[in-house]
């Protein structure tokens, strides 16, 4: 799972060149980091950035949908968030007569806002729960840790569930496991399209122009949260009302001056900035390369069918600007790492604390032990990414891996009619999802592309036990596309 958790990154001036930065969380922000940030220009106390017990910043901040963050703006729970990040739910409320990912789209009224399937999570608290976390595994080899570590985890969040409240907790390690810390979030799920740009304003320059600096495009949409009258969380509904937030961002139409000073409050994911060479090296070379061809067989695939018919190209927008976002991202990073040399920068760090650390027991073969376990692993590296980007990139192959859950249940001797139950009705309602947003042609084309670089580029000893043999024996020889297109089409069939 993405890690997603408040931080802040802030800049000396928005306008000038010169600027300082980095990525801190709320509640372990140091006293001389937040002096450097009021000496910037910050007129906001520590209290007013995050505080458990009073309205504070954290709570104008929110995660919108799946990772996204969104910021409230009024007391009418209205919500500003990238374009992108609406981008599904802009398209799912588009047809091709109305064609608001095309066109835009703004209510002029609340009963002209449109219900969408997303969710919104407002930070309630953190909380470190590394004691008891440690607690719960203590005396464990690392093996046995990883094994336990969910249940640990759970019997955590469990004491701050509240259902009604829509409270929930998620644990997440910090450091490289070094601190373990709880965020309770608030769900709400009534999350109403308000507006958004049309295409043209709110992705212009397209993949051309992101992760570029700087951009001209208008990357924003419209939404807003609605709760019940007394502000609970709940399911859409005619009686639900706008949410009146704890607080909110008043929006400033004075315009921006050199030297303002500037930050950034929301929800990152992570940071891999203290990444070993090791980890450099294994991403410019094999780790990103593989990412970077899959997505991008991927993207032919689907634009090949979204350029013949209006309806497949609103079908799979979605989706094919998820895997361009990132497929432009992993590119651009790995050009820039060569760019600036971070493989060599990190080597000489590493070979300045191996000086430093010789003699002392408890650090001197820490690289060197690093350097052991990236050897062991870099053999597999490239099939995970053909697993994850390539196999799992295919709809259809994704949708036939949510059915190894069904299968557990099948096998399992043990086994409730209501496990099954769950285990069946969670397979069928895959199995809609799956026909109502995949597209075929395009998917077909994938599942028999990915299968074939796989048996390519892929070391033989780690190919699936028998598979190969028998597509071979039923479709022909494994170096012709033809065999693959065959397989491909047959697989479709059967699923």
């Amino acid at each position: 799972m993405k890690k997603i958790f408040l931080s802040i990154v802030f800049a000396a001036s928005l306008l000038k060149a010169s600027a300082d930065e980095g990525m801190w969380l709320p509640m372990l922000l140091g006293q001389q980091v937040y002096n450097d940030m009021v000496k910037k220009g910050l007129k906001l106390t520590k209290e007013q950035l995050y505080s458990i017990n009073k309205s504070s910043l954290k709570d104008a901040i929110l995660i919108f949908g799946g990772g996204c963050t969104g910021e409230i703006v009024s007391n009418q729970g209205l919500i500003f968030t990238n374009h992108h990040c609406g981008y599904a739910a802009i398209a799912g409320a588009s047809s091709v007569e109305h064609n608001y990912l095309q066109d835009g789209f703004y209510a002029y009224n609340k009963d002209q806002e449109i219900k969408s399937q997303l969710t919104v999570q407002f930070l309630d608290r953190i909380v470190d729960v590394t004691k008891e976390v440690e607690e719960g595994l203590k005396g464990l080899a690392w093996a046995d840790r990883v094994k336990k570590l969910q249940e640990v985890y759970k019997g955590i969040t469990d004491k701050v569930v509240d259902k009604e409240n829509g409270l929930a907790g998620r644990i997440y390690s910090m450091f490289k496991d070094n601190q373990y810390i709880m965020y309770v979030y608030k769900t709400y799920r009534d999350i109403r399209l308000v507006g958004a740009p049309p295409e043209s304003v709110g992705k212009f320059g397209g993949d051309t122009d992101n992760w570029e600096w700087p951009r001209h495009t208008g990357d924003f949409s419209i939404f807003r949260v609605y709760g019940t009258k007394d502000g609970k969380p709940a399911e859409y509904s005619k009686e639900n009302v706008p949410l009146v937030p704890k607080h909110f961002l008043p929006v400033s139409i004075k315009g921006l001056k050199d030297g303002d000073y500037a930050m950034i409050y929301g929800y990152p994911g992570g940071t891999n900035r203290y990444e070993t060479s090791y980890g450099i090296k294994l991403k410019n070379d094999i780790e990103n390369p593989s990412l970077v061809a899959l997505r991008d067989m991927r993207l032919k695939y689907m634009h090949e069918q979204m350029i013949k018919d209006p309806a497949v190209k609103l079908k799979l927008a979605s989706d094919y600007a998820g895997v361009a976002n990132y497929w432009k991202f992993f590119d651009g990073e790995t050009k820039q790492l060569i760019k600036f040399k971070t493989y060599e920068q990190k080597q000489q760090y590493e070979q300045n604390f191996s000086k430093w650390a010789k003699g002392k027991p408890e650090y001197e073969n820490i690289f060197a032990e690093y350097e052991k376990n990236y050897a062991a692993w870099t053999p597999y590296s490239k099939h995970r990414q053909y697993l994850r980007e390539g196999i799992l990139g295919s709809p259809l192959a994704a949708y036939a891996s949510s059915l190894m859950a069904l299968e557990a249940a099948l096998v399992k001797t043990d086994a409730t009619s209501a496990d099954l139950k769950k285990a069946t009705d969670a397979a069928n309602a895959a199995h809609k999802n799956y026909l109502e947003a995949a597209d075929r042609p395009s998917d077909e084309k994938i599942l028999a592309a990915v299968a074939m670089d796989f048996y390519r580029d892929i070391d033989k000893s780690q190919h699936p036990i028998g598979l190969y043999e028998k597509i071979k024996a039923a479709y022909g020889p494994l170096d012709d596309e033809a065999t693959w297109k065959k397989w491909a089409k047959m697989f479709l069939i059967i699923l």
